[in-house]
């Protein structure tokens, strides 16, 4: 997965400044994202604040760290 060149924050902004009555043709336009990638974001990130965004992110980032300690102890017991 490609990481993305906007942190939470600056989707969130991108979201509220659409949500302003923006066209959104107009908006993904200025930041050079496409209307798929827009809307994947909106489904994501719509209605959040920032400090949801970086709690959903430390979650993310503690779950996968939890399933990749879970995988290896599962590929260790079946040696």
């Amino acid at each position: 997965m490609t990481r993305s060149k906007f942190t939470e924050e600056q989707i969130i902004a991108i979201m509220r400044e659409q949500e302003a009555c923006a066209k959104t043709a107009e908006v993904c336009r200025r930041h050079g994202i496409s209307g798929a990638t827009f809307y994947a974001r909106k489904a994501k990130f719509g209605g959040m604040k920032p400090s949801e965004a970086k709690r959903l992110k430390a979650l993310e980032d503690e779950n996968a760290k939890l399933e990749r300690l879970l995988a290896e102890a599962c590929s260790t017991t079946r040696r």
